[in-house]
């Protein structure tokens, strides 16, 4: 099938003071939140000056995909400019008929997944009934180019901590109720295990959950990076290395819940902690996206996976991820 652009579709985030409770407001949309506890979630972002990283990483993908991708290529947001409405629409006025969307995800559940599907087919709604055509990418968790990025990454602070410190991955805890919907654990578990069989193959690992939030008696997964790393200190690793799996790019939730947070917790516990970088815009990871890409182009071109899944259909299954 012809396409004739690319729009990477990310979570975004605030660039400013000014930027932080709209964008909040934006992502708790709908959940009647109060302001109040959108200010205490507001602080962490001040600690950093009001601002996420996430654009910036997504700014640098941008460009490093322009480099290898023969498409134009978009950017639009689901939470802050440049929002992915305005981003269709630019691309209607520009004539784009039909666009690939790479999302910057790589698992399947509801908000990292069919929430952006949801995202794509409102803002054509909104750009109206010439709105071009948005085609989303295949989940690339277990592909290559992910895996092989992150376990460089790995490789390259192993010796920042004791020998033997096991690798903990992380993801972004979510609500047990969805889990039990999505793939979104089994391929964590697939993705983890890939990392580490290439990264460091005698070390153990686990993977555990960050980032909860949500009311207090309900279940999401677990057990929670802090809580795990007392465990660790409790039976005596040695140290570990923090391995954000589910995270594309460095933003909040790397930066606060796991530089922060975490690492205060290691440091109370006397633990040797280090993090491995997220893939970023690391060269095999943007390869990566020419390939899925290219693979769409052309149903000649192989479909790279790792593992014992199968690559990711292009279309989820009906009722997958349903929230």
């Amino acid at each position: 099938m012809n396409y004739d652009a690319l729009v990477v579709v990310s979570f975004g985030g605030p660039e400013g003071p000014d930027d932080v409770m709209p964008f909040l407001r934006q992502v708790t949309r709908g959940r009647n939140v109060p302001d109040a506890r959108l200010e205490v979630v507001a602080q962490q972002y001040q600690r950093f000056g009001g601002v996420s990283p996430i654009n910036a990483h997504t700014r640098a993908l941008v460009e490093a995909v322009r480099a290898v991708v023969g498409l134009p290529v978009y950017w639009g947001n689901r939470n802050c400019h440049p929002f992915l409405a305005d981003t269709v629409r630019a691309m209607r006025d520009d004539g784009v008929e039909r666009a690939l969307a790479f999302v910057t995800s790589a698992f399947g559940s509801y908000s990292g997944c069919r929430q952006y599907l949801e995202d794509i087919e409102a803002a054509r709604a909104a750009v109206g009934d010439d709105a071009p055509v948005v085609d989303k990418l295949r989940l690339y968790y277990n592909h290559p180019g992910f895996i092989d990025t992150m376990a460089e990454n790995v490789r390259s602070v192993l010796e920042r901590v004791p020998v033997g410190s096991p690798l903990v991955f992380t993801a972004h805890s979510i609500p047990l109720a969805s889990a039990e919907q999505s793939p979104y654990v089994t391929q964590l578990r697939e993705a983890s295990a890939l990392v580490a069989s290439r990264a460091a193959p005698e070390r153990q690992w686990s993977l555990v959950f960050q980032s909860r939030s949500g009311a207090p008696g309900q279940a999401w997964l677990e057990p929670d990076v802090s809580d795990h790393l007392r465990e660790l200190a409790r039976t005596g690793a040695p140290g570990a290395v923090l391995v954000p799996i589910g995270f594309t790019s460095d933003h909040m939730e790397v930066i606060y819940d796991l530089d922060v947070l975490a690492a205060e917790t290691a440091s109370e516990l006397k633990l040797p902690l280090t993090r491995a970088a997220t893939v970023g815009v690391g060269r095999r990871f943007v390869e990566m996206v020419r390939e899925l890409v290219e693979e769409r182009l052309d149903p000649a071109a192989p479909r790279l996976w790792l593992g014992t899944q199968g690559p990711w259909p292009d279309t989820c299954p009906a009722g997958c991820c349903l929230g």
